[in-house]
């Protein structure tokens, strides 16, 4: 069987039953090696013998109907991020998903724009390439204190609410068009928002921060279409946060 691009469809037939289409690269000898197509297989399941969420669903067909069915999930309680997917057109998480009760197709994708590894697990590498790459950890000039912490006032912590959430799914990067036509130069939402060390108190090398995202792609890609709040499974704003280090920008004359 050749690689390629999977996608999962779901049909829903009767109140109780439902159809999961996966896709499937198919190839004949002579095609052997060329990427083939995805199409798309069905899956039935009774829901009265199935949780309520999409990820209880696959993994109900993972377990019972097909095993090489490949997804990514751990938690199941939507703190992890590891099942985040495309569910009817919108990024979110299947864990956190219901399966609609409407009797409507749903389909199920990988999360867009992304390389697809199998099925719907999507290579994360450049992702995380980014995030690493803004230092997502404190940083000081000051010398440590032995025994003595870095204390925070509750004022200054607060600033950080609505940033230190999130759980790097990737939902609001691969939401966003500028990410979509920029990712190799654009940082994205998600990195952006864990930039938060420009706005936490204990961190001592803001001006280098802002300095360091200070460029046409990095940071000004974002052109505040906020498919990313959309996209969020914490209901977090990372376009909020982009805002802010663009004001913080101009307040530094960078």
């Amino acid at each position: 069987m050749a690689t390629g691009l999977f996608r999962r469809t779901i049909s829903r037939v009767s109140a109780s039953r439902v159809v999961w289409a996966r896709a499937q690269a198919h190839a004949s000898e002579a095609e052997a090696q060329q990427p083939a197509k995805p199409e798309l297989q069905d899956y039935q399941i009774d829901l009265k013998e199935c949780g309520p969420m999409v990820l209880d669903a696959l993994i109900k067909i993972k377990n019972e109907v097909d095993p090489t069915l490949t997804f990514r999930r751990s938690c199941r309680e939507g703190i992890c991020g590891s099942c985040a997917m495309n569910i009817d057109g919108c990024n979110g998480l299947a864990c956190l998903t219901k399966i609609p009760s409407s009797g409507s197709a749903t389909t199920i994708t990988p999360l867009p724009h992304m390389f697809v590894i199998k099925d719907l697990v999507v290579d994360m590498t450049n992702f995380y390439n980014q995030y690493k790459s803004i230092e997502p950890w404190l940083k000081r000039k000051t010398p440590p204190v032995k025994g003595k912490e870095i204390l925070q006032s509750k004022k200054d912590r607060a600033k950080l609410d609505g940033m230190y959430e999130c759980i790097l799914c990737d939902c609001c990067s691969t939401s966003c068009p500028s990410y979509w036509w920029n990712p190799e130069t654009y940082l994205g939402p998600a990195a952006l928002l864990h930039a938060k060390w420009i706005s936490d108190s204990r961190d001592e090398y803001t001006n280098e921060r802002l300095e360091a995202i200070n460029d046409e792609f990095k940071l000004y890609r974002c052109h505040t279409i906020l498919n990313c709040a959309r996209a969020c499974p914490k209901g977090l704003n990372p376009g909020r946060q982009i805002t802010h280090i663009k004001q913080l920008q101009r307040s530094a004359g960078a």
